[in-house]
């Protein structure tokens, strides 16, 4: 949003490179706060400094207007619907963004094509673990009104945990046969948490050996 902004990214990403166990980075959409091309640079030149993989979604935040995400696929290119695999584990990152829209969502159907185009790649027994902007879990404020159908098309795989954006709160479902739901307080220095409260950070997330995700969060402190 200003100046101070990539002051304060900076100082995240600082503090996201002194884990050394961390592998790569998630980042759960609105990566800027009006779809600009100047912010998706900023972001990318920030988390770029770091020496592993950053993965970039999709957030309502980062269009133009209520069609154009020509300036986030631009800086972000094949990073809407995508997989990647990392030791065994599955990771699918999904749109499921409507625009600009921010609730009484649905997931477009562009989505739904990519899964069902590309569900023979994945092994059924390996974990998985999907990441998206709108959150997922049960119940959770903003969720949009066809998850269930989405989260269908996974129910023969090793879905392990699943984690979203966009609802600035910490919350935590555990359903579909006990498989963590979460999202996670906003990491930005001038959008607020939805219940009020104050701190600012990240999940540092750990996969263990019985094939449970853990994640802990840490705090980023104002300078």
């Amino acid at each position: 949003m200003s100046p101070e902004c990539t002051i304060w990214l900076r100082r995240v990403a600082a503090q996201l490179g002194r884990h050394d166990s961390a592998r790569f980075v998630l980042l759960l959409g609105d990566l800027s706060d009006t779809g600009a091309m100047t912010s998706f640079q900023a972001v990318r030149e920030i988390f770029g400094t770091l020496s592993v993989p950053v993965r970039f979604q999709i957030g309502n935040h980062d269009y133009a207007s209520p069609t154009d995400r020509s300036a986030y696929l631009k800086v972000f290119p094949n990073q809407l619907n995508y997989w990647f695999r990392y030791k065994g584990w599955q990771f699918v990152g999904l749109d499921t963004t409507e625009g600009q829209k921010y609730e009484k969502t649905l997931i477009q159907p562009d989505t739904f094509s990519w899964v069902h185009r590309n569900l023979r790649h994945l092994r059924h027994e390996r974990p998985l673990v999907l990441f998206t902007h709108f959150p997922l879990g049960e119940g959770v404020q903003y969720r949009p009104e066809n998850a269930d159908a989405l989260l269908d098309l996974f129910r023969d795989y090793n879905l392990r945990a699943v984690f979203s954006g966009h609802f600035h709160s910490l919350t935590e479902r555990s359903n579909r046969g006990g498989i963590p739901f979460t999202t996670n307080r906003c990491c930005s220095l001038k959008r607020g948490n939805h219940d009020g409260t104050k701190e600012k950070g990240y999940f540092l997330c750990r996969a263990g050996a019985d094939g449970g995700v853990s994640h802990e969060f840490v705090e980023v402190k104002p300078g």
